[in-house]
């Protein structure tokens, strides 16, 4: 006789399915504000399906919460967090490019839920969502190659013939004899330049249309911090003489009226920085010349720290949705 069994959701499992939730209904408010700002009707037809994708996803999440048990995620919503109507704040080359880049870190994500999916349906559905975002992405991409927003990458040089690394120098960094920069420290340098140039254009926009003092300053302060990033990255390239990426800020409008809610930029700024330092970590796991591991290093505590700052305003204005957690035991054993 067959025995049915039907585990529920894991802690990692629920916890993926709330953050897949928070997500989406936050894309769903972006896109839908997209979907009506965008002028050209190829990149329209890009957010379209993104919009379309991240409904789908909302449908069958809640089907995963509902089927739990388990209470559905406040998230965010297009009758409260944005104005669909408001005049445009990014240009239709930022938005290609923000889509694009969603896309990628959404590939990120659905990658590592499927690793730890252990339940057959959670599994399958993580799946399909990357199938589905890899679509998406490759849709952006070719669109921005087509149009040529899309900015390659340096190029290297073939060496004569493979070797060995023959010299501890070749982990120096601040002083002695320095190498050259390696393909894998080049690429990450790159990514996080390019990922901080739309990152800070991303919080000009929102830092002119937040409605709180608070969130304003902090929103600036962001933007500032990526700069400082570019700059500090962009010197290790420019040393090589290697070029590096161009800035998105003149894609943002001077729009100042309401667009979104000050809690959907808070929590995309914290998904950001949430990013980046997932990115910082694998960059500094990769760079092996000292000098650019410490600056790794030194960055990733900076943008930690910006992080819980967000977090406290957040917090104190009621914005800090709880994620699943384990039980206080002690709560309840206090009665």
């Amino acid at each position: 006789m067959e025995i049915e069994h039907n585990p529920r959701l894991s802690a990692v499992e629920i916890t993926q399915v709330w953050n897949a939730y928070m997500t989406n209904s936050l894309s769903v408010c972006a896109y839908s504000y997209f979907l009506n700002s965008v002028e050209d009707q190829s990149i329209k037809e890009v957010v379209r399906f993104g919009l379309d994708l991240s409904k789908a996803n909302l449908d069958a999440l809640e089907g995963f919460f509902k089927k739990e048990g388990y209470p559905l995620p406040i998230g965010f919503n297009v009758k409260e967090d944005v104005d669909v109507h408001a005049p445009k704040l990014y240009s239709d080359n930022y938005i290609l490019n923000n889509v694009r880049d969603n896309a990628m870190i959404g590939m990120n994500t659905y990658a590592a839920c499927i690793g730890l999916a252990a339940r057959k349906d959670v599994y399958e559905y993580f799946s399909a969502c990357f199938a589905k975002t890899n679509q998406l992405h490759r849709m952006a991409k070719n669109l921005m190659l087509e149009k040529g927003t899309y900015v390659r990458g340096p190029y290297l040089q073939p060496p004569s013939k493979s070797d060995y690394v023959k010299k501890q120098s070749f982990l120096t960094g601040w002083f002695g004899e320095r190498r050259p920069l390696t393909g894998l420290e080049i690429t990450t340098l790159y990514a996080n330049i390019q990922r901080n140039h739309l990152g800070g254009s991303t919080l000009i926009g929102f830092g002119q249309v937040a409605q709180s003092k608070d969130v304003k300053k902090y929103l600036i302060r962001g933007k500032e911090i990526a700069s400082k990033h570019v700059e500090i990255f962009g010197s290790l390239l420019n040393e090589e003489d290697l070029p590096t990426p161009m800035s998105w800020s003149s894609e943002v409008t001077d729009n100042t009226s309401f667009v979104f809610s000050d809690k959907l930029m808070m929590f995309e700024t914290s998904s950001l920085i949430s990013a980046s330092m997932g990115y910082y970590g694998l960059a500094l796991s990769q760079s092996m010349r000292r000098d650019v591991s410490t600056h790794y290093t030194r960055l990733l505590a900076e943008i930690m720290k910006y992080a819980e700052d967000g977090a406290n305003i957040m917090i104190k204005n009621g914005w800090f949705e709880e994620p699943p957690m384990a039980l206080d035991r002690g709560k309840l054993a206090d009665g």
